[in-house]
């Protein structure tokens, strides 16, 4: 692939990451080999172990996106918390776990990524038991947003030190491939493990369960992980990371205010167009920075560009296909909560399944093709959820074709990240891997309000979900073409020229 002229000096220059894990990994295969000739790589017993303590704290991170959803009742009840604010036990984690993701992923590139990413460990774990032992709703909302900062450091610097950690080729085509399918399924293993929780042991086991998984990841990254950062240091672009933080925590906040009350609030409106004026303005700075946080030359990258838009229109549309299939189960066709669980408890034993194939589908087939090909799979997918009625068959309709979507959404995540960090130098790994989990929080963020609003403002609940799946298809398939026609001539699995 070539690279461009920001960053070819940099690329020359001898890797920043020093791990015997990069010589245990099978090397990448031969230019149209597909990397799968001999089987999946074999990793030594310290690769298998790194990759456990990453992909740990992917899943832990992914858990608590969803743990809490079906407690909130009564969590509300537990600390007084009325109706209208247990929103914000959601958007206290959403804001800064999302609003710090591309200042820390940068940050971990330029201080160490390991110590960053234990900063985050420690945080995270702390803040858990924070909200575990919360007295009150300021002392619980304390301890989610903590949670979101601990978040925004652990998930950039742990894709960061993947990526590091594994070579282009078949190792990190499987390692991204484990770490995808562990981070889909603790969505979904968080919906189920949250109802279980809470009608067996009280809403306050769903944060005690992220401080377990804390206290367990924590003792073993040190000793594991290798320290890495560039070479130099340049100074940290301090007007853009003020710039895109506070655009994307007034983004996000006005996104995730949207879905519960809508556009029309004048706060909503304010911090949206702030958000939007403030990102612009980032762009404007980074143009003019010796040092920017973000490189302008990094996002004109075809597979950076085109495989940032596949995985926002994954992430969004997915989390919208969910939100409305909730509705429905629950309120048209009347299922029991545990019920429901059950319906996305397969599309997760599917997803897992998935997540064991993406690796030799993308060395067949290239990250490219595997990407625009998932995006079309899921597109096609959702629009078959048009057939929902009232009947009892359409939950079968619904298991299988969220199930399946599922799988596709797996493969569109593991390939868009591929995309967008294939021939990226290791000095700026930590920047890439932090636009890939910023979309992917953007876009679990964006989904619901944008098209989730169709369907409960809907008299017709039933036609309003229609409305919503007949939008959510077409986009993604609009992004299945879009994405194919902008990466054409690539071949990004292992970042090779074409």
């Amino acid at each position: 692939m070539a690279i461009d002229t920001t960053t070819a000096t940099s690329s020359t220059a001898p890797s920043p990451t020093t791990t015997p894990s990069t010589t245990a990994s099978p090397a990448p295969a031969a230019p149209g080999s597909g990397g799968t000739a001999s089987g999946a790589p074999r990793l030594s017993t310290r690769d298998k172990l790194v990759l456990f303590v990453l992909c740990a704290a992917q899943f832990m991170v992914a858990l608590d996106f969803s743990v809490l959803n079906v407690a909130l009742p009564d969590l509300g009840a537990d600390l007084g918390m009325s109706r209208s604010a247990l929103q914000w036990a959601v958007t206290a984690f959403a804001l800064p776990s999302g609003g710090f993701l591309l200042l820390f992923g940068r940050a971990g590139d330029l201080f160490g990524r390991r110590r960053l990413f234990l900063t985050g460990l420690a945080v995270f774990g702390a803040s858990s038991l924070l909200a575990t032992l919360a007295w009150d709703p300021a002392s619980f909302l304390a301890g989610r947003a903590l949670q979101g900062l601990g978040a925004a450091a652990i998930v950039p610097t742990g894709m960061s030190l993947l990526t590091t950690t594994f070579p282009e080729g078949p190792a990190r085509d499987r390692a991204l491939g484990i770490s995808g399918t562990l981070l889909s399924l603790g969505f979904t293993v968080g919906m189920v493990a949250g109802g279980v929780l809470t009608d067996a042991f009280g809403w306050r086991s769903t944060m005690a369960l992220l401080t377990v998984f804390a206290l367990i990841v924590l003792p073993l990254a040190p000793g594991l992980l290798p320290e890495s950062r560039t070479p130099d240091r340049p100074r940290l672009d301090v007007p853009g990371a003020v710039t895109v933080t506070t655009g994307l925590l007034a983004l996000i906040y006005a996104l995730s205010t949207a879905a519960d009350h809508g556009f029309g609030r004048a706060d909503v409106l304010v911090t949206l167009i702030a958000g939007l004026a403030l990102l612009t303005a980032f762009v404007v700075v980074e143009s003019r920075s010796a040092a920017p946080l973000v490189s302008l030359p990094m996002l004109r990258r075809r597979t950076v560009a085109w495989g940032n838009v596949g995985g926002l229109v994954t992430f969004s549309m997915m989390s919208t296909v969910v939100f409305v299939l909730t509705l429905y189960l629950q309120e048209i066709l009347h299922l029991s909560a545990f019920e429901t669980g059950l319906v996305f408890g397969a599309q997760g034993v599917l997803s897992a399944v998935a997540g064991t194939y993406a690796a030799r589908v993308i060395g067949r087939f290239g990250a490219r093709r595997t990407l625009a090909g998932s995006l079309a799979g899921q597109g096609a997918l959702i629009a078959a959820l048009l057939g929902l009625g009232t009947g009892s068959w359409s939950v079968w309709l619904a298991t299988a074709a969220v199930s399946l979507a599922s799988m596709c959404h797996l493969g569109a995540i593991v390939s868009y990240g591929l995309t967008v960090t294939s021939g990226v130098p290791d000095e700026e790994q930590g920047l890439a891997t932090g636009l890939v989990t910023s979309t992917q929080q953007v876009g679990i963020t964006v989904g619901i309000p944008l098209l989730g609003v169709l369907a409960t403002t809907s008299d017709d609940l039933l036609a309003g979900v229609h409305t919503v799946l007949a939008l959510d298809a077409a986009i993604v398939l609009a992004a299945a073409v879009l994405v194919g026609l902008g990466l054409r001539g690539r071949r990004t699995a292992r970042g090779q020229a074409a």
